[in-house]
């Protein structure tokens, strides 16, 4: 266990070297900080810090840096994630409140996200799995043709047409549609199937037949689209960290491109806790010398749990308070417009 003194020389030499980009020194330490004591009581400081594997001596001559095991602990002793500005705030807000559809949610919050912390956003798609039906409407085409459109909690919208196996009329079709909404509103998609397994039979003969094609296509579109599906953006952020990265800032690349990668990196994060994983605790060879830090946004259904998550990706030198902050600020906004929609 550190002595409070230590946790503050690790914290001044974390706060000095993201902000350098340069080993740090004693000197530089006492004279950039007032930590109360002698150079030399914090050369004795750091000494213990390196032997306790918090810091590294990059090369001979050279000041320290912290490891992820200092890294880890910086975050693990955070007091206070940086706050946003009023005017930060505000700005969200506006941006985000100005989209139009789900696509336009999550394109702008991709975009967002990278423009304030200047590292690679990702952000996954509301997930079906976890959502709830808030409407099923169906419009008639034709005699034979409707178009089914599923309306999600979480404002994701999904239409089908549908070819049906005899004319149908208006009423037959309203009809439908109130003893659909009636049963599957509100409820979980996993639930759905169960609860309209025997709607079909509570028609007419004649009309069993369209009914049941109805019911197939909106239970295949339930299937189809438990898919998850991410948004990433701002990878050429990247670029102005080449040197953070060993030799090659290739494997990240590449590892980015996999969406199971991303879907695993963002992890169990659950709203509203942010989770940050440091360089080896990410298990992707090509992501050990990358943070990822995210956050689940949304709530779905009666558990309030998570619905998606979103994060973002960069390398282990990152200002961690600011970039929590942004990101679970994000998170919030997003998962307002949602509930909203």
């Amino acid at each position: 266990m550190l002595s409070e003194r230590r946790l503050e020389v690790l914290r001044a030499i974390v706060q000095d070297y993201v902000g350098t980009e340069e080993p740090v020194g004693s000197k530089a330490l006492t004279e950039r900080h007032h930590l109360g004591v002698s150079p030399a009581t914090v050369r004795n400081d750091m000494a213990a810090l390196e032997d306790e594997g918090f810091i590294a001596q990059p090369h001979t001559s050279a000041g320290r840096i912290p490891t992820d095991k200092g890294y880890r602990l910086f975050v693990d002793k955070l007091a206070d994630v940086k706050p946003l500005s009023g005017a930060e705030r505000r700005a969200i807000q506006n941006f985000l409140s100005g989209a139009v559809d789900l696509d336009d949610v999550v394109g702008r919050t991709v975009r967002l996200l990278a423009q304030l912390t200047r590292q690679v956003a990702v952000v996954q798609y509301p997930s079906l799995t976890r959502s709830t039906v808030r409407h099923v409407e169906l419009l008639q085409l034709a005699p034979a043709r409707v178009m089914l459109v599923l309306i999600t909690d979480t404002g994701r919208v999904e239409q089908r047409m549908i070819d049906c196996p005899a004319p149908f009329s208006e009423d037959s079709l309203a009809d439908l549609r109130a003893r659909l909404n009636s049963r599957v509103v509100g409820r979980r998609f996993g639930d759905v199937p169960r609860l309209v397994a025997d709607l079909a039979e509570s028609f007419p003969a004649d009309d069993r037949g369209t009914v049941q094609t109805v019911l197939s296509v909106l239970l295949e579109t339930l299937v189809e689209e438990t898919e998850e599906r991410l948004m990433i953006g701002g990878t050429a952020n990247l670029t102005r960290f080449d040197h953070d990265f060993p030799l090659t800032i290739r494997p990240v690349l590449e590892a980015l491109e996999e969406q199971v990668v991303l879907l695993r990196l963002l992890g169990e994060a659950k709203e509203p806790g942010v989770m940050v994983r440091i360089g080896h605790e990410n298990d992707h060879e090509g992501l050990t010398s990358t943070s990822v830090v995210s956050v689940g946004y949304g709530s779905g259904g009666d558990t309030g749990e998570a619905v998606a998550k979103l994060g973002v990706v960069g390398p282990t030198r990152m200002d961690y308070p600011g970039t929590m902050g942004a990101v679970r600020a994000v998170a919030r906004y997003v998962g307002q417009i949602l509930a909203e929609s």
